[in-house]
């Protein structure tokens, strides 16, 4: 144990890949491990024993994973010293039974549904003994900078045809209202300004709990419900990954109504043909698309959305990929995931029929690439002369010394780009008034609004 952390019954370091539900679940990690008496280490030479929390969405991902945690098992070898490594998440979720013998090098693998039990799996790696085990429920997420990502459910019940997140994280399951409330009022009263909603399917938040009390019952109440529990705070409330199904009239209502909530949507379409949408086990077609977000766009002002596009699915015709195109053009969305289709293992669209060739995909997606960045930083540069609320998220080093990084409200933080602003008195946190001068990108410069 290192001397710095002597004090501890050992000092853990995290690496975490993935999306933004991974960076919760090592949150939650984190906080058990601290309150059992851990230390996190800053970088592997200090630690004890090493986290890595690790993605399987797509193929690409998962080898990440494995290379991630091959270089940490090298980097401690260089070092000439033992160091557990535990991998956690979604590979080991999808794969467990096989890992052991693939991957010696790590001493534990940890399940998303097992991590919970973090402190256990570390005791016994590090031989800590207890008089009574560490069980720590109830303990307080520790979170860093002005902006906490809030998982209000996990798993999905789609089974989208290409996807394999139902199997890695099983079937749906909405977070009660009283874990959510909580949660984000800790988090706000520890200097949090921007709550985040985020799970596999927020649209449908609820409706696999039982209807009792006064609580909120579906996610445009509980959106009310989260707003009224950090007032009077200063706190904007964003939410992610909604299906189109997912809009409803009363949820429309609650974007619009609640001061706190902005009006920022992710809705990830993946395609407009209602065929291609079918092979994939969703459903919609290109009029309900386009008549969705009219409305959005009609009766909830200044309006920013964002999608997810999937290049290349089985099937998917020239015709059917220019169609797509015309429809994001058409649209006009700020913002625009744009993926290549991969045959995951386990998923049904491996066995479909039409499988198009590399070189095509890669075509399709360069296109669908291009137009997503010309759309995208149109809607950048059209804030350009506005002024516009932007929170401190941090301070970096420049050439010419050092500037603010922030963003604006109609930037989802990890996601969208930034705000560049001369650094002045302001701390990470604060809110201030900018006006917007420049943009690049993605990027917006500005200055500070006295």
């Amino acid at each position: 144990m290192s001397e710095q952390f002597a004090d501890a019954f050992g000092a853990v370091y995290f690496i975490t890949l993935g999306c933004a539900k991974n960076e919760v679940d090592t949150d939650r990690m984190r906080s058990l491990l601290l309150a059992a008496g851990y230390e996190e280490a800053p970088d592997v030479e200090e630690a004890d024993l090493a986290i890595v929390n690790t993605c399987s969405f797509l193929a690409s991902a998962t080898e990440e994973s494995i290379e991630a945690t091959l270089a940490l098992a090298e980097e401690a070898a260089d070092g000439v010293r033992s160091l557990p490594i535990v991998m956690c998440g979604c590979v080991p979720s999808r794969y467990g039974a096989d890992l052991p013998a693939e991957l010696p090098e790590v001493a534990a693998f940890v399940r998303t549904d097992e991590e919970d039990g973090i402190v256990g799996v570390v005791d016994g790696l590090l031989g800590v003994t207890r008089a009574v085990p560490a069980h720590v429920p109830d303990v307080k997420r520790t979170v860093e900078g002005s902006v906490a990502f809030v998982k209000i459910s996990d798993g999905c019940d789609r089974f989208c045809s290409f996807c394999a997140i139902p199997y890695i994280r099983g079937r749906y399951r909405s977070r009660p209202w009283s874990e959510i409330r909580d949660e984000v009022v800790d988090l706000v009263s520890e200097g949090v300004r921007e709550l985040v909603l985020i799970g596999q399917d927020t649209g449908i938040w609820g409706r696999d709990l039982a209807e009792e009390g006064e609580g909120p019952h579906d996610l445009a109440s509980l959106l009310r419900a989260v707003a009224e529990a950090v007032r009077p705070h200063d706190v904007w409330i964003r939410v992610l990954y909604l299906q189109p199904e997912g809009m409803t009239d009363d949820l429309i209502s609650a974007i619009r109504d609640t001061p706190e909530v902005l009006p920022y949507i992710d809705i990830p379409v993946q395609h407009c043909s209602s065929r291609v949408l079918s092979a994939m086990n969703r459903s919609g077609s290109e009029e309900e698309l386009d008549e969705l977000f009219a409305r959005l766009r009609r009766e909830i002002p200044d309006m920013v959305i964002r999608t997810t596009y999937l290049v290349g699915f089985p099937g998917e015709t020239d015709e059917e990929h220019e169609r797509m195109l015309a429809f994001m053009d058409r649209t006009g969305f700020d913002y625009t995931s744009v993926f290549s289709f991969s045959p995951e293992e386990g998923t049904r669209a491996v066995k479909l029929d039409g499988q198009i060739d590399d070189d095509v995909k890669l075509e399709r997606t360069q296109a669908a690439m291009d137009l997503a960045e010309s759309l995208g930083f149109a809607a950048t540069a059209s804030h350009v002369g506005e002024r516009a609320q932007v929170i401190v998220d941090g301070i970096e080093q420049t050439d010419e010394g050092y500037e603010l990084i922030g963003h604006a409200w109609f930037q989802a933080p990890d996601s969208d780009g930034a705000v560049h602003l001369d650094a002045g008195e302001a701390a990470v946190g604060d809110i201030l008034e900018v006006e917007f001068t420049d943009s690049f990108c993605y990027e917006l410069v500005g200055h500070v609004v006295e």
